[in-house]
């Protein structure tokens, strides 16, 4: 039976609640009432906080992570090891990565991975823009130092540290073959974490175990 609300405005607030990933109807209405509970200035710094974040986030030039600059500060930060990469499905990745304190080089975003099933493919992805990033670096590697746009360090590893699931497997082949034909290491994480897992639900000590035990990938 439809639940009868004594207001629209309550009812249309419990709607876009409900909008949320893994938020339900019940669930909607207890953080409606809530915020009903509140002062009105402290609902209006959160209504302003949400609307500031959608209209003003921007997303990293490089990496694809998100960011409040158009270079991230894992990008902008110098003392990374900017020889390695490690590829992710998605920005809660960057963050489940970062916590374990293992990883210390760049990162790329991929924005999700292959999955036909879903209607995505590998031009849905930032595929290319990855390719381009080790192509650059390579390019830059053998200009002259003096260059204004030669970058001081060549990527020379990749790590493809993607969900062990079929739509992982695939996306970390497509990758493996379209870097084929560059001089750089392709490496993945070990698996100790269980095939089908999230990455972003891994525990950070088996996470960060398997970011330090990454194996060469060749392509199987």
């Amino acid at each position: 039976m439809t639940q009868q609300y004594p207001s629209q405005l309550l009812e249309r607030a419990v709607q876009e609640f409900a909008k949320l990933p893994g938020i339900g109807r019940k669930t909607a209405l207890r953080l409606v009432l809530h915020l009903l509970r509140r002062d009105t200035e402290e609902v209006q710094q959160f209504s302003d906080a949400i609307a500031t974040m959608r209209r003003e986030i921007r997303f990293c030039t490089t990496c694809h992570n998100i960011s409040d600059q158009d270079t991230c500060p894992i990008c902008a930060d110098q003392r990374r090891d900017r020889s390695t990469v490690c590829v992710v499905e998605n920005i809660q990745d960057v963050m489940a990565v970062e916590n374990t304190q293992q990883f210390h080089g760049l990162y790329h975003v991929l924005g999700g991975l292959i999955s036909p099933m879903d209607g995505i493919g590998p031009g849905d992805l930032e595929i290319d823009s990855l390719v381009q990033r080790v192509k650059e670096s390579a390019i830059s590697a053998t200009e002259e130092p003096d260059s204004l746009e030669a970058s001081p360090t060549k990527i020379r590893e990749v790590i493809l540290a993607l969900s062990s699931t079929m739509e992982g497997d695939t996306t970390n082949f497509f990758i493996f073959r379209k870097l084929a034909s560059y001089d750089v290491k392709i490496s993945i994480i070990a698996r100790g974490i269980a095939v089908g897992n999230e990455l972003e639900y891994t525990d950070e000590v088996t996470l960060g175990r398997s970011i330090l035990n990454r194996t060469p990938f060749d392509g199987h």
